[in-house]
């Protein structure tokens, strides 16, 4: 073969090599609500809109898209102060309208004498979410922490007794008071509450990046904060404390204070 040939040949191939290895690889859907895990040279510094987010030693990155963003995300990656720009279209979604009627007055507009209550809870529970720990194990595919019916969805707006409140960030898992519930993902319980206003018993675990799972108006809780925790390990009993129609797991994935949709990290 001509030398200038293999020559060509062997320039094209390192070419190659070289922009696979500085590529970003997605996984995930650019959806309203919907969970992204990247891939790319563990030494980049990666930046999403603004805000700088760690990579692991591996160049796992991970982030997520807010139930009502309008607007493109944009990736940012900086190697040996080489500036690259992604701009990924984020596609809307529909969402349900539920309408829960016969509920107490008191679940519906909760009296002003625990408004001190729920905004120590609510300050408790925005403070486990902002942990951004180096755990890996955001990147592992999660598995659905109970069995049973899903009763609600993701992103629905409720209407109680008539009076639109905000979505509905999780989902609703419906069983037997009592059932096991498992991890969805191995971590550390950053908040285990027995009896919180809304929610009841519930529990945080921090997965990493900013990766955290809640499981709400459990029965029992199993674990306390700072417990090491395995995939699929039992953590509590399903319940139907706090503000609960019912038995039944209400199941939450963030990234930071940003709420995603669970079913996008269990697919």
């Amino acid at each position: 073969m001509d030398c200038k040939i293999i020559s060509r040949l062997f320039f094209l191939i390192i070419f190659f090599i070289s922009t696979h290895l500085n590529a970003i690889e997605f996984k995930g859907k650019f959806l309203q609500g919907h969970y992204i895990i990247g891939i790319t040279d563990p030494s980049a510094k990666i930046i999403i809109d603004k805000k700088e987010i760690r990579v692991s030693k591996d160049g796992y990155f991970v982030f997520g898209i807010d139930r009502d963003r309008k607007f493109d995300v944009t990736i940012t990656k900086i190697t040996n102060e080489k500036r690259e720009k992604i701009i990924k279209k984020v596609l809307k979604r529909k969402y349900n309208i539920q309408r829960i009627d016969g509920l107490e007055e008191s679940k519906v507009t909760p009296p002003e004498s625990v408004y001190k209550r729920i905004k120590e809870e609510n300050n408790k529970i925005g403070e486990a979410r902002a942990i951004n720990s180096d755990l890996p194990f955001f990147k592992n595919q999660f598995i659905m922490p109970v069995e049973g019916i899903i009763s609600g969805v993701y992103g629905s707006q409720r209407i109680l007794n008539g009076k639109p409140k905000w979505p509905h960030y999780g989902i609703d898992i419906a069983a037997k008071k009592g059932t096991n519930i498992k991890s969805s993902a191995t971590g550390i319980i950053t908040m285990a509450e027995p009896d919180l206003y809304y929610t009841g018993g519930t529990i945080i675990m921090d997965h990493g990046h900013g990766i955290s799972t809640i499981y709400s108006h459990l029965a029992t809780l199993n674990v306390k904060v700072g417990d090491e925790i395995l995939q699929g390990d039992i953590i509590g009993t399903v319940g139907s404390t706090g503000r609960s129609t019912g038995p039944h797991l209400d199941f939450r994935v963030n990234w930071f204070q940003t709420r995603l949709d669970p079913m996008s990290v269990l697919n």
